[in-house]
């Protein structure tokens, strides 16, 4: 009778808790392929358990938005502190930003921007009608006033 392989059981506890370590080299890459491997699992599978499993669908989503999080905050390191690349005939590079990369990093985040914006002031339906309402009445105000100031006979123009 064969001796029973003491790593067995490892590996397949490892092959079993693949999922953590998946997720979170997911999130360190962003690369499916790469992030099966390090956890040591076909991407058949991971895929697949993704068709199956919509929990581990939301996981992966949220690791691969993480992953682009972080990759934005390494783009946006080299954007405001520049990349130091050798420049012809020095001794030392030359500190060298891209700016049109800024610009568009700026301009697609900027529908985001503003809606974060909106949500931060986003207030109550009471508290909304209450302000409308508030306008509404001063707008009111204004306009008796100033009918009450054409009615009045020493409002007569003088020429």
């Amino acid at each position: 009778m064969p001796k029973p392989d003491p790593s067995a059981g490892a590996r397949a506890s490892a092959a079993r808790n693949w999922m953590p370590r998946f997720l979170s080299a997911l999130a360190e890459t962003s690369n499916v392929a790469r992030a099966a491997r390090l956890a040591g699992i076909g991407t058949a599978t991971v895929y697949e358990t993704r068709r199956k499993q919509p929990a581990f669908a939301r996981k992966w989503q949220e690791a691969l938005c993480e992953g682009y999080d972080n990759l934005e905050m390494e783009l946006l390191g080299r954007l405001r502190e520049g990349e130091i690349r050798p420049a012809a005939g020095a001794r030392r590079g030359v500190r060298n930003f891209d700016n049109t990369v800024a610009l568009r990093l700026l301009a697609a985040h900027r529908e985001a921007r503003d809606r974060e914006h909106a949500v931060r002031a986003n207030v109550t339906a009471a508290e909304l009608r209450a302000s409308i309402n508030r306008k509404i009445a001063a707008v009111r105000a204004r306009i008796e006033a100033e009918a009450a100031r054409r009615a009045r006979p020493d409002n007569a123009p003088t020429h």
